[in-house]
């Protein structure tokens, strides 16, 4: 569904004004990176489904 590197788009958008995030780690924890501000968050794997709205750019396969 979602993948290292893809744009996300949350159920919420980050208080910089953007609601693009960059999928930066990925584990039983998933990090995040605001594509804004570069403010970085870190989420469980169970809240990120909670909240994740849609990927909006999957990253290109090399």
């Amino acid at each position: 569904m979602y993948d290292l590197g893809d744009i996300v788009e949350m159920k919420k958008a980050h208080p910089c004004g953007v609601n693009r995030w960059e999928i930066t780690r990925m584990g039983a924890d998933i990090k995040i990176k605001c594509t804004g501000c570069d403010h970085i968050v870190m989420l469980t794997r169970r809240e990120f489904d909670k909240k994740l709205k849609k990927v909006l750019v999957k990253k290109a396969e090399a």
